[in-house]
């Protein structure tokens, strides 16, 4: 098989294994969603969680987040990694927001990108999820499956993106993003699949 037409049967198999495609970080504007997505690097979704709902009680809008003292939100967050540096991060995020962007967040890569914590894979969940660019954040599990699936060979998560959007169409890459997520997570896992044991990947084997 060509690379295309792997991609193609992966896409085809996940559009009907995951229909719906929520996003899996709870939030209710760009702001929380940025925040989540700061909040979840090196943590599960899962725990961002239940640890979001009481920081954004106290922190859910930029000017709030910019009032906070780093100490309150890192006993707020404590319990995820990095908490330290997330904390400075947020606090530096919201006052940033107030002063540059009117206490919104910006519907643009190079903005995003500028504010503290916040680098090209956040930004892009946060085109992606809140304002509808086309976009491919790569994580753990997009990394892994790429590679799995021969889509990629790239060691840089960059590589690896710059491969993925060449051989899925535009419009599917939001959507698709997060399938790739959900599989890996639920079935081609780091040590539950070899590469030939789950369904996708035992079907791109025999082909």
């Amino acid at each position: 098989m060509t690379r295309q037409e792997r991609a193609n049967l992966v896409a085809k198999r996940l559009a009907k294994l995951y229909p719906q495609t929520p996003i899996p970080l709870d939030h209710v504007d760009a702001f929380t969603l940025l925040v989540a997505v700061v909040l979840s690097a090196q943590c599960t979704d899962k725990k961002v969680n239940e640890i979001t709902p009481a920081l954004f009680a106290e922190a859910g809008t930029p000017q709030k987040m910019a009032a906070m003292k780093e100490s309150r939100v890192l006993e707020l967050i404590r319990q995820l990694g990095l908490a330290p540096q997330k904390s400075k991060a947020l606090v530096g995020l919201g006052k940033m927001l107030m002063e540059k962007h009117g206490g919104k967040v910006p519907g643009n890569f190079e903005d995003l990108e500028e504010l503290p914590g916040v680098g090209h894979k956040t930004a892009s969940v946060v085109m992606a999820q809140s304002f509808g660019v086309p976009a491919f954040p790569v994580d753990t599990h997009i990394h892994r499956l790429a590679k799995r699936w021969k889509l990629s060979v790239g060691k840089s998560v960059e590589q690896v993106e710059r491969d993925l959007k060449k051989v899925f169409p535009e419009s599917a890459w939001n959507q698709l993003h997060l399938r790739i997520i959900f599989y890996g997570r639920e079935h081609c896992t780091a040590r539950g699949c070899d590469g030939k044991t789950c369904g996708i990947c035992a079907e791109l084997t025999v082909r």
